[in-house]
């Protein structure tokens, strides 16, 4: 199979052959998006991994975080692959499902006096964080959406400023409509957005933490949604009603001195 041709089922039970290119040239056409969507999957065995086409793998010597990991493929288009020996620690493994949520990851030891000011916060923050199901996966790989390498990912990773963000989520619910309600766990937030949209399935919106900004390369302004690839048509096809509405991105201001009217009855139409 081909790396267009790849169609293999996510964790969601997703066979779905999407156009993912049709659906990135959209995303960049109606968001200006800066950096590459980029996809991720867990496999159930290291040579499931391995068959993955074009995967790097890290050198062994070295110890990454999966921020790190994710930050090469959207910034440099690589499709990377990884076990819980190529992460720095178990904190990564924890929130993509490589790792056990086990006693001593659950105490916040690592964590107490560093960012959380006791024992007891540190372990709830640890508690708190949304985190894939431990014990089917033992390999990680993300990639270019646009590549096909991975098949149906388990969930897409997309980032942007929070003007671009609440665009996005315009367009998801311009048709179903749901409320959405995200979390904060504070650092770890990666556990607010690929850990919860691997726990849940659902759209994962977050506000990137100290060390994805430090190490992944997340820029001061960027946000970051992760959700399962089934969302992208729709959210597509709300963003082009929403630009034939005029509603579209970057939003131009139209200045805090003059009479909105004019620029409600464009889109509103006559009261």
């Amino acid at each position: 199979m081909s790396e267009t041709q790849a169609s293999s089922t996510n964790c969601f039970g997703d066979d779905t052959e999407y156009d993912f290119a049709h659906i990135v040239s959209q995303l960049d056409r109606y968001l200006r998006l800066r950096t590459i969507p980029i996809g991720m999957k867990r496999y159930k065995t290291v040579a499931e991994l391995e068959a993955v086409p074009r995967i790097r793998r890290p050198d062994p010597s070295e110890k990454f975080a999966t921020d790190q990991i994710v930050g090469q493929s959207r910034w440099m288009g690589w499709t990377l692959g990884i076990t819980m020996d190529n992460l720095m620690g178990d904190q990564c493994g924890t929130v993509v499902g490589l790792h056990p949520r086990d006693e001593k990851w659950l105490s916040g030891d690592r964590m107490n006096g560093v960012w959380y000011g006791t024992i007891e916060d540190a372990s709830a923050h640890q508690h708190a964080m949304s985190c894939a199901p431990y014990g089917e996966y033992e390999a990680l790989a993300v990639s270019p959406l646009t590549s096909g390498r991975l098949g149906v990912p388990d969930i897409c990773l997309i980032y942007g400023t929070p003007g671009q963000m609440i665009t996005f989520m315009n367009g998801l619910q311009y048709t179903g409509y749901k409320k959405y309600s995200f979390t904060c766990v504070g650092e770890s937030a990666c556990a607010d957005s690929w850990g919860n949209a691997l726990a849940t399935g659902e759209p994962s919106l977050s506000i990137p933490c100290y060390a994805e900004r430090k190490f992944g390369g997340v820029q001061d302004d960027e946000m970051l949604i992760a959700l399962p690839p089934k969302f992208l048509p729709q959210v597509v096809e709300g963003l082009a009603a929403l630009s034939k509405n005029g509603l579209r991105y970057p939003i131009v201001g139209h200045g805090i001195t003059k009479s909105p009217l004019d620029s409600i009855e464009a889109s509103y139409g006559a009261s």
